[in-house]
């Protein structure tokens, strides 16, 4: 038993926040940001939109995509680190909003920009183990209210969106490999330290990153990861058709598809448009090229990302 993506779906918020906005607000420059991230715009969440409401609408798109009933998802699983409420979980109110009922389980995955990847994978064993047969797996952030607006080192990157797949359980390949990790120990790097305690934040509650640390320590696990889920299937990085890497920064994009042979006209680009929109950015990406026409049935698709914590991840698929 295998399980496969029928059905991608994404949902960007309407507001744009370009490079010269920002310039207005903080000490940076379009060039500046261009020249170290590949960033020109970024979308920002409207004030009374809230994470579960960027993963309704990526996921109706994802549902209608696969043709199923919302009474065949028996499975939902939301990667976030932005999340509504510290409880219930975006999952438990995501399935409330889109009118889903029977008890399937519904449960966040919190590994930071790594998230989607995970969220695969988890939904995957489950598929595979039989607890679920069609599984939503979303991945959606509003990390521009973790922003100091005043930090260019930050507040340049990242922006909000979501996006989502649908997940069945098939006798035809679909998902072939995956492999996860995490390191705790370089969890200073990239992080957020604020945390509630008494009814009050204790704490910075906005993201702080050392960034040239974060970019060495990326090319170096992301070929890694890379290589195992490759080898697990005896294929080498010019079997794949498609990279769809998880959208922090050109610079990293570029570095891991030198690693792998690939040419960049395989790789799914969207950080230009988008920033880094942390665990929404991999299914923001393959909806979009799955859209455009780019990914065809048949073809090997790899997906690959790093977030903080750290973690890290590989998932390999056949479209």
């Amino acid at each position: 038993m295998y399980s496969r993506i029928i059905g991608t779906g994404s949902y960007l918020p309407a507001k744009m926040l370009t490079n010269f906005d920002l310039e207005k607000i903080v000490e940076t420059s379009n060039e500046w940001i261009v020249s170290r991230s590949g960033i020109h715009e970024r979308h920002i969440a409207a004030d009374d939109e809230v994470t579960s409401d960027l993963a309704c609408q990526a996921s109706l798109r994802a549902i209608e995509a696969a043709g199923v009933g919302l009474d065949e998802i028996d499975l939902i699983i939301v990667a976030t680190t932005s999340p509504d409420k510290i409880f219930p979980s975006t999952a438990c109110i995501l399935q409330d909003k889109l009118g889903i009922r029977g008890g399937g389980a519904a449960f966040d995955i919190q590994a930071v920009c790594g998230g989607f990847v995970f969220a695969l994978n988890t939904a995957d064993l489950y598929i595979r183990a039989g607890q679920a047969k069609t599984a939503l797996v979303v991945g959606a952030e509003v990390l521009s209210r973790m922003l100091d607006w005043n930090d260019r080192g930050t507040c340049v990157l990242f922006g909000d969106g979501a996006g989502a797949v649908v997940l069945q359980a098939s006798e035809a390949p679909g998902i072939l490999a995956a492999k996860l990790h995490s390191d705790g120990s370089y969890q200073q790097l990239l992080r957020v330290d604020g945390n509630i305690r008494h009814g009050e934040i204790h704490g910075d509650p906005f993201i702080k990153m050392e960034g040239q640390a974060v970019f060495k320590f990326a090319v170096t696990v992301l070929s890694s990861v890379v290589d195992e889920v490759l080898d697990a299937q005896g294929l080498q990085g010019t079997d794949i058709d498609w990279l769809v890497p998880h959208q922090a920064n050109i610079r990293i994009i570029e570095a891991t598809a030198k690693k792998l042979g690939l040419s960049m006209d395989n790789v799914v680009v969207t950080v230009a448009q988008q920033g880094n929109t942390s665990s929404a950015s991999i299914p923001l990406a393959l909806d979009t090229a799955v859209r455009d026409g780019r990914i065809k049935a048949g073809q090997n698709i790899l997906l690959e990302a790093i977030g903080g914590g750290f973690t890290w991840g590989a998932v390999l698929l056949k479209w």
